[in-house]
């Protein structure tokens, strides 16, 4: 009786079109005030929000406003859309996962898009990297691999190691731990100090990636490492590019002393790829530059190709092996969308996609064309311009007015979000020249009429 009464009064309302606050139908614009008074973004304030525009569709390395206007994307959805939006391949994966298996929770169960994500996680990590826990993003993957770390030395019987070590200028996500071995200084995370587990932070790496590198910047960490090593479950680390925290890229020399000084003083070493993994930096994961292998390494973003979330953390068989025969016998970790089978398929098809391609020409293409970005060093005001892989930055001496800059972005016909004082480019691996001249031309423009301020 009561189910027929709410049917009759949807019908009702649904007839009168007055549902209040939604759309009911795809010809109604977005409500943008409605946003503004009660949708928080991310990083935003809700006293004075900056404006958001409204994108009705993306296809490709474009992005379709509600108004029309077409803007080339340069930000690849923070780093995600690698194969650029709606491909064919990744939206028939979804499409036909969900016709079967949506979701279905993992404990006590398992089924094929899993599997076969697992298997494809073990083949393109290093050869240590044998077990897989699958997570839904990629601060959780980072708050698994704290957990790991910290209870593979407590099943050990060792209780001192209760700490990670990490460098200044790194950004691991915006969960708790998570937020713990973030930049505690120069970090949007500062503001949370005295809340947080305190860990060792060391002096971020210096020697430029394509520059000479310099021993001396070793002599403070190996100090480091010596004195702290008994508190020290694991060192974390971006692998070559220290991404939010300030887009460092650094010489894969310091990684590679990093990895030989956690085998030293038995410390594990976990590799943050979120953000490097899938080819951005022109390696399929950014420690291969050094030649190493992490004990955990942890991965999301672009492992869906920017559909779905979805993250993973993979360790040894040394790690996995240690943990599960202490005492408590398995991993506190359990996620409840952990191992959705819509996400485990588009991002098997993703790897697929990726492996088809040349992808490693796409990255070489963009790195090139991304060398438009240098004509910026004519101003004052830029400190820095640096580019590795499909990654472009311009660095300015003052902190950017992000509303204002988007604001003449958008006017360009270009997606750029900046922060800090960095203007940056992290565009879809699809992108061709065009795009991409536009979007540096788009930097130089806003650089040049001082939009930034």
């Amino acid at each position: 009786m009561v189910f027929r009464l709410v049917y009759r009064c949807t019908l009702r309302c649904q007839r009168s079109k007055k549902i209040k606050g939604l759309p009911l139908s795809k010809n109604n614009p977005i409500d943008l005030n409605f946003d503004r008074k009660h949708i928080w973004h991310p990083y935003t304030s809700m006293v004075s929000p900056i404006p958001v525009y409204p994108v009705v569709s993306a296809q490709g390395n474009r992005i379709k406003l509600e108004s029309g206007q077409e803007l080339i994307d340069g930000m690849a959805s923070w780093w995600s859309t690698i194969h650029g939006y709606s491909h064919p391949n990744l939206v028939k994966a979804i499409q036909e996962q969900a016709a079967t298996l949506s979701h279905v929770m993992f404990g006590g169960i398992t089924h094929k898009p899993a599997v076969e994500l697992c298997k494809k996680l073990v083949q393109i990590t290093a050869p240590s990297l044998t077990k897989v826990f699958l997570a839904d993003s990629g601060s959780v993957s980072v708050e698994v691999a704290i957990k790991m770390s910290l209870q593979y030395w407590l099943s050990q019987g060792v209780k001192t190691k209760t700490r990670l070590m990490t460098p200044m200028k790194g950004y691991h996500g915006d969960t708790f731990a998570a937020m713990s071995v973030c930049d505690p200084i120069n970090s949007m995370h500062a503001l949370y100090k005295g809340f947080l587990p305190e860990h060792r932070f060391v002096p971020a790496p210096k020697s430029n990636f394509y520059d000479e590198f310099d021993p001396r910047e070793l002599d403070e960490l190996e100090a480091q490492f010596s004195n702290h090593h008994q508190e020290i479950a694991a060192f974390i680390i971006e692998p070559i590019v220290q991404n939010a925290g300030g887009m460092n890229f650094y010489h894969p020399q310091y990684l590679s002393a990093v990895r030989k000084l956690c085998n030293k003083y038995d410390v594990l070493l976990i590799l943050d790829e979120i953000a490097t993994g899938f080819g951005r930096t022109g390696k399929l994961f950014a420690y291969e530059h050094a030649h190493i292998e992490p004990d955990i390494l942890c991965i999301g973003k672009a492992l869906t190709g920017g559909m779905l979330t979805l993250s993973a953390t993979l360790t040894t068989e040394k790690v996995a092996k240690g943990i599960s025969e202490g005492e408590a016998g398995v991993i506190m970790h359990g996620p409840t969308f952990m191992g959705n089978p819509l996400a485990c398929q588009v991002a098997c098809t993703s790897i697929d996609l990726l492996e088809r391609s040349q992808w490693q020409v796409q990255v070489k293409n963009i790195h090139r064309w991304l060398e438009r970005l240098r004509q910026c060093e004519e101003f004052s005001e830029v400190t820095s311009v640096r580019i590795l892989g499909a990654i472009g930055v311009v660095e300015l001496s003052t902190v950017i007015d992000v509303a204002k800059i988007q604001a003449f972005f958008v006017e360009k016909g270009v997606w750029i979000r900046p922060f800090g004082k960095l203007i940056y480019l992290m565009p879809p691996y699809i992108s061709d020249e065009a795009s991409i001249a536009l979007l540096c031309s788009a930097i130089y423009d806003a650089i040049k009429s001082k939009a930034y301020q």
